[in-house]
């Protein structure tokens, strides 16, 4: 489906990721003065200032609004898009960026604003969880607890991720829940739990490697409690697209699903934290919302992507050698 964009809002997360978004503002300017659509800039102050900027877009009559940022940023202008004629664009520049990888939108700032201007649009579904909106992953367990941690960091990027995964796994102790999937009621002790609508949380670790953003179904992951001998196997098969063949996890899907917890604690949407009630709900939001992506892509320029995200994760942390590369 092709979109003929009339009017533009870009909201621009400065402190999201790592890299720098100087020149995405000039950028956007740029294309829009090319094709003579209006173009207007906006920055985000603070947490929950994306959506309120965002429903100013809409007031102001922009057809298109384009999140720059991080998950975290794409959900909260996403979330005021739902079943609207407006069109979210995305230029990924955060830390996972899992939404715009599983829509294989291009981490390249340039290449995504290609994209947005090229008109190409794909309908997808959304998930509710109590009454929070997510399109990638929300989830309870160990990838909560890292999320919460994370966002108390003063730096960003997946070096820091990682670092937090490590030191909250020494102290991490699994809980035990109770889920109702597809009217069937079962007790699980789990390290994480993780309903998915697309297949990865972002940095191409795809917990739920089968999931359709498409299907109107949701993909719960439960990963049991593991052995340090597992965590090698585990890591692996997380970026082989291969985890749901460990023997550790069980794999369900649903339109809807129920976990109940043994306390209110934190809970990522997105990778953001956020606190819940001991009872969470989860559905799904069928074609819920359009999204600027491209067109099908080729295998071989899948491949080069990949080249290009691996070439830009040294070139962010390591810019000397990187121009030094070229």
């Amino acid at each position: 489906m092709e979109k003929n964009l009339q009017k533009i809002y870009a909201i621009i997360n400065p402190v999201s990721g790592i890299g720098s978004k100087d020149k995405i503002p000039d950028m956007i300017a740029s294309y829009g003065l090319e094709r003579g659509i209006p173009v207007h800039i906006g920055y985000t102050e603070y947490a929950g200032h994306a959506r309120k900027l965002a429903l100013k877009a809409m007031d102001g009559g922009a057809d298109c609004v384009i999140a720059v940022g991080g998950d975290g940023t794409v959900n909260e202008v996403a979330r005021n898009l739902l079943n609207t004629d407006v069109v979210l664009g995305i230029i990924p520049k955060g830390s996972g960026n899992g939404l715009a990888r599983d829509l294989n939108i291009p981490m390249d700032a340039r290449s995504a604003v290609d994209v947005i201007f090229s008109g190409h649009t794909s309908v997808i579904d959304a998930c509710r969880a109590n009454e929070r909106v997510f399109f990638c992953t929300c989830g309870v367990g160990f990838d909560a607890t890292v999320s919460r941690e994370f966002a108390k960091e003063k730096r960003r990027g997946s070096l820091t991720y990682a670092k937090d995964i490590v030191e909250n796994y020494l102290n991490y102790r699994p809980e035990v829940y109770e889920l109702n999937i597809n009217n069937h009621i079962m007790r699980e002790k789990a390290f994480l739990i993780t309903c998915a609508n697309a297949s990865q949380y972002g940095n191409n670790a795809y917990i739920a490697p089968n999931a359709d953003i498409n299907d109107g179904k949701i993909d719960v992951t439960i990963l049991s409690p593991f052995s340090t001998l597992d965590i090698g196997p585990l890591a692996l098969q997380l970026f082989t697209k291969t985890i749901d063949k460990h023997s550790k996890i069980k794999t369900f899907r649903t339109r809807e699903a129920q976990i109940l917890r043994q306390k209110a604690g934190v809970m990522h949407i997105d990778g953001e934290p956020v606190m819940e009630p001991e009872e969470i709900n989860v559905s799904v939001i069928r074609s819920a919302i359009r999204v600027l992506t491209p067109a099908n892509i080729s295998f071989a320029e899948d491949v080069q992507r990949r080249l290009n995200d691996v070439f830009r994760f040294f070139e962010d942390r390591l810019p000397g050698l990187a121009g030094r590369s070229r």
